[in-house]
């Protein structure tokens, strides 16, 4: 081979087997941080009286009617007990439409680091990264109340996938399911 036609080689070789650094990826992920982490109540709810799911629906009702935010009216029938909830008019403009109910803000998750051991795939790289909950609202006690385990200062495992595009690292999917505090 030419000496000429050699380097060019050698320093496209080199841009592509460079390693994604830990630095770069936590950069790029952070950027999509923080987000908003929603309670969801729904427009109407069923259960059977005494099971479960009729404790956790008396507990979201309760909350709810001592928010002030939202109506609540019960229709039973048999066993089975419904619940609707209407958003007042005068509640906070952070509870928004959501299929089948409303959401508002519970808390926020912010991102902490990516975790060592990246994996590499045929497409680029794989990493684990944390995120934790922070910052409740109101409406924590409610979120934990339909959800026991959870906690404030917790954190939570996520995945981030990099593809390396015109010789830079480029953030190309994570399996975050919360949006972006606006």
């Amino acid at each position: 081979m030419r000496p000429a036609l050699l380097l060019p080689v050698l320093l496209l070789t080199l841009a592509c087997s460079s390693k994604l650094e830990r630095t770069k990826a936590e950069d790029l992920i952070r950027k999509d941080y923080p987000v908003v982490i929603p309670v969801t109540v729904p427009e109407k709810a069923s259960a059977e009286k005494g099971s479960p799911a009729h404790l956790r629906l008396m507990t979201l009702k309760e909350n709810l009617d001592k928010s002030g935010w939202f109506e609540s009216s019960s229709k039973t029938e048999g066993s089975q007990e419904t619940i609707t909830f209407r958003l007042k008019p005068d509640a906070p403009k952070a509870i928004k439409a959501a299929p089948q109910g409303f959401s508002m803000p519970a808390a926020e998750a912010v991102f902490v680091r990516v975790l060592p051991n990246p994996v590499t795939t045929r497409e680029g790289v794989r990493v684990i990264y944390e995120i934790r909950l922070e910052k409740p609202t109101a409406q924590f006690a409610l979120f934990q109340a339909l959800h026991q385990e959870v906690k404030v200062g917790q954190t939570k495992p996520r995945h981030a996938t990099f593809e390396r595009r015109k010789g830079a690292w480029e953030l190309t999917g994570t399996d975050e399911v919360f949006r972006k505090v606006e």
